[in-house]
């Protein structure tokens, strides 16, 4: 039962941040006892201490696993293996995870290389300049979703002149769903309408150019 507990945190911690601090290990330890009493250590100075430590093992256990399987290519990233000797430094020409980046860096889809990718990349470019094609343009995006954020995480390139169709606003909401499973413009409303209220009592204080510009509005 042990291991199996220690196995699912591990597999959740994974999917909300890939490299947890000491402090998020803490945070984790501490609601699993807040949850399950029965697994506090009593008599310790800190009843999740333990379970804080054995966490700290299967994480790393949890990574060893997922890189002899070559079922994360996010996890090669972080090896020095993978890169040269004058840059062998874990932070070096990488773009870091930021909160909540479920797939920073996913694994190319099964059948394809860079090369297949890049070559659907230079078909994207040419259905941009077609009308009424929005559905093929969505395809190819989500196609070539894990070769273009091997590349952004790799190499920093120009967005713009390399994946121009990302700054379309259904590509955005697409992307940014791809990239955390949260969608965007759903959640941001729906967070616009829970603080709506705080909102307007501050702009109703504002003064000045704000206060014209909202009075009709108000």
């Amino acid at each position: 039962m042990l291991s199996d507990i220690l196995e699912k945190l591990a597999e959740k911690m994974y999917m909300y941040k890939a490299y947890p601090t000491d402090d998020d290990f803490s945070d984790v330890a501490e609601a699993l006892t807040r949850k399950h009493p029965c697994l506090r250590e009593l008599g310790s100075f800190n009843e999740s201490y333990g379970w804080k430590q054995r966490l700290k093992v299967k994480m790393a256990n949890y990574w060893t696993l997922l890189k002899a399987h070559g079922t994360s290519a996010e996890v090669t990233v972080i090896t020095l293996k993978s890169k040269s000797q004058e840059e062998a430094h874990p932070a070096k020409n990488l773009k870091r995870p930021r909160r909540a980046e479920v797939n920073h860096f996913p694994s190319l889809p099964s059948g394809e290389t860079p090369q297949s990718l890049e070559q659907k990349r230079i078909s994207l470019m040419a259905e941009l300049q077609k009308r009424n094609n929005r559905q093929t343009i969505k395809e190819k995006m989500a196609k070539t979703f894990g070769y273009r954020r091997q590349e952004i995480v790799y190499k920093k390139p120009n967005i713009e002149q390399r994946w121009p169709a990302l700054f379309q606003m259904e590509e955005i909401n697409a992307e940014f769903t791809r990239i955390t499973t949260v969608p965007l413009e759903k959640k941001f409303l729906a967070q616009l309408d829970k603080h709506s209220t705080k909102l307007l009592e501050v702009i109703r204080h504002k003064g000045g150019v704000v206060k014209k510009k909202t009075t009709r509005i108000l």
